[in-house]
């Protein structure tokens, strides 16, 4: 089950659709859906838990704590609106393809992505791109 939770004033515009794409991500991946909850929230929010968790002075677009058990995916993932804002005009991109493509991301790393090295990055960013023309 995927469930929305806002510390902020944004809201997602059509919750079923983006958690049926979610959803959708999730099996073609050949993984299965556990509970995952998406937090929208504050730049401010979210670094206090980059402090307190990672050890991390510094400001993010996403954080998750991923509590999958082999490939039946559970986690929290944290997303600063603030910072998918300002990387969407930093991009030249729409904020809805910025949030869209931080949600997968978060996604796609349950499902075993890993973005750490170039080759992995290029990856990753194939298969966001890939996700983001599947929208619904």
């Amino acid at each position: 089950m995927i469930s929305f939770n806002y510390e902020t004033e944004f809201e997602l515009e059509d919750e079923l659709k983006v958690s049926q794409w979610i959803s959708e991500t999730i099996t073609i991946e050949n993984c299965k859906e556990g509970e995952i909850n998406f937090i929208f929230c504050s730049d401010d929010y979210l670094h206090k838990l980059n402090v307190s968790f990672l050890n991390h002075d510094t400001l993010t677009d996403i954080i998750s704590f991923d509590y999958s058990v082999g490939k039946e995916l559970h986690g929290d993932i944290y997303i600063s609106i603030d910072r998918v804002r300002d990387n969407a005009n930093k991009f030249s991109v729409s904020f809805n393809d910025e949030i869209t493509r931080v949600m997968v991301h978060g996604i796609l790393h349950y499902c075993g992505f890993k973005d750490k090295s170039d080759k992995d990055k290029l990856v990753m960013r194939s298969k966001e791109d890939y996700y983001l023309t599947t929208r619904l």
